[in-house]
């Protein structure tokens, strides 16, 4: 462990490397900061949000706890199976997916995740630019800019002081969140919420589905941060401590917007913001909350930006046929993104709740199968015998196109449209199923047994060992195959 910290002392500040290869001389940090990360990423406004819904659109307060609950722990397992992969391939997410898709396929599905970034970066930003804006009594539009000037900075910057402010991140939630907490059971009888019990196959699915999409969301991107972990780290420990992480901080801050939406009589939706801070109280704690707010939507909104950073650079190694991205090249891609976001946070900040429910659910039809194919495949058929240096060329062991893995990738995209239910798509069976969408479920089943079964029959060429690149001249490196979650890699 002093080893780990002496290499986190000279590490420095903005980070140098990107989406290549952390050799195991760079390797530092401590599962502490996978926790802390994860925590604070979740411990904010739009986590609260996105709780809330489960009752602004029809559940009652019990039966929303209860599906959010089962949403977080079935979502948070397959996001914390993705961390697992961080320290024993020391490759970022979407970089190992050219093992499933091919080093030209892997772009189709990661096309998709800068998506879905951009529109996360957004929609948090909105909330953000609402506290900032109340914070400095300027308009929500000068918030936005403000927080987004603030994520350029700490995006670039990189690894290092993304987990930093993530440690800080999750003491200030935690405060917030103990605070807000005790103002609400003060002022209101709970129980009497809990009470009042209706049932509803609908509302309580939607409750599932809100939680695990949130949760599976971060499957694109988790092993990202905690790719620089030594690769004798714990897969299990790794595991359990990115995905305790996120589903704590996240269950925490959605029982708390669905006690809000409960008792807000209406008040809620348009005004997210306001209406928690006015629970805290007024004047100088406001003041703390809405900074709170503000500091709570830093951590993910520099995860979604870092992370559209990743996938835009693995498009573009993937047809150039190297990992390396120099300093300018990554100031120029985060300006490009972030500057969307918020041009999107601008544009549409007056419609924002409906269409974040509307947007979480319809990306999940996208992402699911991507993210069973690429677990089934790390677990169950390569078992974690990658050859990383063949991952930059297209000529080598994975090739330009995988048909197999873009296949039943497009499988899993298509057999979940009928079960589809948002603004933007309907499917015909959503109707018979009361109105209920369950596709992220189908999307994460069907795609897994058809690429297990086609794998295990039409795999290509897997090699006996995890092949890692030559490091300063030596020959390739090869370490013993250890795999699954008990591994010690």
């Amino acid at each position: 462990m002093a080893g780990n910290d002496a290499r986190a002392s000279t590490t420095p500040l903005i980070e140098r490397r990107s989406i290549d290869y952390i050799p195991e001389a760079e390797r530092h940090g401590r599962l502490l900061s996978q926790f802390t990360l994860w925590m604070g990423a979740n411990l904010q406004i739009t986590a609260i949000v996105t709780g809330a819904l489960a009752v602004v659109l029809g559940g009652d307060v019990f039966w929303s706890l209860i599906g959010l609950l089962i949403g977080q722990l079935l979502g948070g397992g397959v996001m914390a199976l993705h961390a697992a992969q961080g320290p024993r391939l020391g490759l970022p997410q979407m970089i190992s997916s050219r093992v499933q898709f091919g080093v030209y396929g892997a772009a189709i599905p990661i096309v998709l995740v800068c998506l879905m970034y951009l529109g996360f970066t957004a929609t948090g930003t909105v909330l953000s630019g609402q506290a900032l804006g109340q914070l400095f009594g300027v308009s929500d539009s000068v918030g936005i800019l403000l927080f987004a000037s603030v994520i350029v900075l700490v995006t670039v910057l990189g690894y290092r002081v993304i987990h930093f402010i993530g440690r800080v991140a999750s003491v200030i939630g935690v405060i917030a969140f103990v605070y807000l907490f005790s103002r609400l059971m003060s002022q209101t009888d709970i129980g009497a919420l809990l009470q009042i019990r209706h049932f509803s196959w609908s509302s309580f699915l939607l409750a599932v589905s809100l939680a695990a999409s949130w949760q599976i969301a971060f499957g694109p991107y988790v092993a990202d941060y905690s790719r620089y972990l030594p690769s004798r780290t714990s897969s299990l420990k790794t595991f359990l401590a990115a995905g305790a992480g996120s589903v704590i901080g996240a269950q925490v801050a959605m029982v708390l917007g669905v006690f809000a939406a409960a008792l807000s009589n209406g008040q809620f939706a348009g005004h997210e913001v306001a209406y928690i801070v006015g629970l805290g109280g007024t004047g100088a704690t406001a003041a703390l909350l809405y900074f709170s707010i503000a500091f709570g939507k830093v951590t993910i909104s520099t995860l979604n930006s870092y992370g559209s950073f990743m996938c835009i650079a693995t498009i573009i190694s993937g047809f150039r046929g190297r990992l390396e991205v120099t300093r300018l090249q990554r100031l120029v891609f985060v300006l490009v993104i972030v500057g969307t976001a918020t041009l999107i946070a601008l544009l549409g900040q007056h419609s924002f709740l409906g269409a974040f429910k509307s947007f979480i659910l319809f990306l999940l039809a996208f992402f699911t199968p991507w993210s069973a194919i690429n677990l089934v495949d790390y677990y169950c058929i390569t078992r974690d015998r990658y050859d990383v240096p063949a991952l930059a060329d297209p000529n080598g062991r994975y090739g330009r196109w995988n048909l197999l893995g873009i296949g039943v990738y497009v499988f899993g995209v298509l057999v979940q449209l009928p079960f589809i239910s948002t603004k933007f798509y309907t499917g015909p069976l959503v109707a018979a199923l009361g109105d209920v969408d369950i596709s992220w479920i189908i999307g994460l089943v069907l795609p897994a047994a058809v690429y297990y079964v086609c794998a295990k029959k039409w795999h290509g060429a897997i090699p006996e060992r995890l092949i890692l690149p030559a490091q300063q001249g030596a020959a390739p490196m090869a370490t013993p195959i250890k795999s699954g979650l008990t591994a010690q890699a």
